[in-house]
């Protein structure tokens, strides 16, 4: 695997990532959940901040544990084989493909969207379109590094310009009549109506902070960075920057034509505000969002394969998912792993369910790896540190992250979550037998060698 992500590379991987489906799906979930536009406003900025606060932590150890594989391989080198084995199964399983299918079902309902302007699309329509949009990627993914990379740069310009559309027609919209948002956002109105319960907080940052998911993409591919101890945190910086400054704008936007009861009402915000600003062009909008999304989930995948394919290289995994591709050097084996996976993730699942649960999955790990941080800053000052954070900030975000894990179960305990920790504790019967005590039967290194084979792929240091 080769050093092939420079600065503009990471930037894109992070911001592409992050500007995605969530920015045009999230606005409406998060704003039923607290109840007013002034707070829902305050949520998308914290949001922003604790993604900002997390990903600032994560360079540090990304610099100090300069490997790919993200979580799995920080858990990995500071807790051990054990906890390590949960993490690699539960984002190779759980986290990565909830994402993918989340990302491809809102890239299938914004491609369909003009064709049903009176009703939602029909479920099977949108499951038919989201599998066709994963496939596309995987198979992208698949061929080419270079490729995939130079997508997410070019998806990333088209978001960045979508976004400043819609802060424009914004911006025009209160030149010719600001009486929607002097309505929305004024002293009386602009919290009227919040709702503070921990459940209702819990769930609407689930959605807000579904929006930067993607913030720690960069710590999965480190080994494909170019001067990670420069580029990793430039690239941290400069995308959520970017992405918090546009993600207020664009709310603002969206209050600026939209009483708060159309915005939650509405199954595709962009759409309604496109109808409402653009008239006749409105299903602009929808295929600007679905590019958009394609970008982000182009990034998804980009970082999801990398994680399958380091924790096969740890022998947490199956040894067909370390290998690469003998003349194109991608992991195909695990990109095809994760492709599988999210078709399956994506026949039950709707977007809301799926993003929750993604969101409590994903920072239960996000907040080992924070603690993991905590340890050796404590323990371990001594080690060399290319980027090193003030200590307040990793603290700040494992409140965080306890604050998300706990509150939707203190406040309104729902027995999915309990499923979410049986699946992640089950691996327990996995981790015993075959990584612990190495009983690995004949018939799997047969299948290796078999889809070896099919699939002209060798251990990854034997391609280079």
């Amino acid at each position: 695997m080769k050093r092939e992500i420079g600065l503009i590379g990471g930037v894109a991987l992070v911001s592409g990532t992050m500007i995605g489906s969530g920015i045009f799906m999230s606005p409406q979930f998060l704003l039923a959940y607290v109840g007013s536009p002034g707070a829902s406003l305050v949520v998308w900025v914290l949001s922003g901040v604790v993604a900002m606060f997390a990903a600032l932590s994560y360079t540090e150890i990304g610099t100090l544990i300069s490997e790919s594989g993200g979580d799995f391989i920080y858990i990995l080198r500071i807790y051990g084989s054990c906890p390590a084995f949960f993490a690699a199964v539960t984002f190779i399983l759980v986290v990565q493909p909830l994402s993918i299918a989340a990302m491809a079902i809102s890239i299938a309902e914004y491609l369909l969207a003009p064709f049903y302007t009176e009703c939602h699309p029909p479920e099977l329509a949108v499951k038919c379109a989201a599998a066709v949009m994963i496939l596309v990627v995987a198979i992208v993914n698949a061929l080419n590094v270079r490729i995939a990379i130079r997508i997410q740069v070019a998806f990333l310009v088209a978001k960045v310009l979508t976004l400043t559309l819609i802060v424009i027609g914004g911006a025009v919209e209160v030149i010719q009549s600001n009486s929607v948002i002097v309505e929305n956002l004024k002293v009386e109105n602009a919290f009227k109506g919040t709702q503070y319960s921990l459940n209702t907080l819990g769930m609407a940052f689930y959605q807000g902070l579904w929006s930067y998911a993607g913030w720690y993409n960069l710590n999965c591919v480190t080994e494909e960075l170019k001067r990670p101890e420069v580029n990793l945190p430039r690239a941290i910086v400069i995308a959520i920057s970017l992405v918090t400054g546009l993600y207020l704008l664009v709310n603002v936007s969206y209050l600026t034509v939209m009483t708060p009861k159309e915005l939650v009402s509405s199954s595709a915000v962009v759409v309604t505000w496109g109808n409402k600003v653009l008239g006749s062009w409105g299903w602009i909008m929808s295929v600007a969002a679905a590019l958009s999304a394609f970008g982000s989930l182009n990034g998804t995948f980009f970082s999801g394969g990398r994680v399958c394919f380091v924790a096969a290289r740890e022998g947490h995994m199956p040894d067909i998912l370390a290998m690469a591709h003998v003349r194109r050097l991608t992991p195909s084996p695990a990109l095809i792993f994760t492709t599988i996976i999210s078709l399956v993730v994506l026949i039950p699942g709707d977007f809301q369910s799926i993003v929750n649960f993604f969101s409590f999955t994903a920072w239960f790990f996000y907040g080992i790896t924070l603690s993991g941080l905590l340890y050796l800053k404590i323990k371990k000052p001594e080690l060399p540190r290319p980027y090193k954070v003030p200590i307040v900030l990793p603290i700040l975000a494992l409140i965080a992250a306890i604050f998300l894990v706990l509150a939707p179960i203190i406040d309104s305990p729902q027995i999915e979550y309990l499923y979410v920790t049986l699946f992640i504790l089950s691996g327990a019967l996995i981790y015993v037998p075959v990584i612990h005590f190495k009983l690995c039967p004949g018939l799997l290194s047969k299948l290796t060698v078999f889809l070896q084979l099919i699939l002209e792929v060798a251990p990854a240091d034997k391609t280079l």
